[in-house]
């Protein structure tokens, strides 16, 4: 296996991706909401959240925009990639909790494939190939 090889697949396997919602597992690593919004009908117990990172979420105007409106979603991803190209430092402590441990991305929204800690989480693998340190 090559370096990069390498690199790619420790950091897929330092960032995962799971529902708030779903009982927490003992290989999450440290647990991070990237909502804007605490989700509905959890309380701080039950969602075992060790950190809320509001400011690395979608702006209110482009998860307003949003909504759940599939046919939005490649014009939701570029919108949200240009809010975080925009605010570097707000991926800054993800960065770090990775490069210490397993993190796992926690959101709200029911499509696992459609929301913005898939877009999050591949802006952080890219970031880590690039500077592992």
């Amino acid at each position: 296996m090559g370096e990069q090889e390498h690199e790619a697949g420790q950091s897929a396997e330092r960032i995962r991706l799971r529902r708030v919602y779903d009982p927490p597992t003992p290989d999450d690593g440290l647990r991070i909401l990237v909502d804007r919004l605490w989700p509905r009908g959890l309380t701080k117990e039950a969602a075992r959240v060790d950190l809320w990172l509001r400011d690395v979420a979608p702006s209110n105007e482009l998860r307003r925009w949003y909504g759940k409106d599939l046919t939005k979603w490649e014009e939701f991803r570029s919108r949200y990639l240009q809010e975080l190209a925009e605010r570097p430092e707000a991926i800054e402590p993800l960065l770090d909790a990775a490069r210490r441990g397993p993190i796992t991305l926690l959101y709200g929204k029911r499509d696992e494939r459609h929301n913005q800690a898939v877009v999050l989480k591949a802006v952080l693998e890219e970031r880590l190939r690039q500077d592992p340190a």
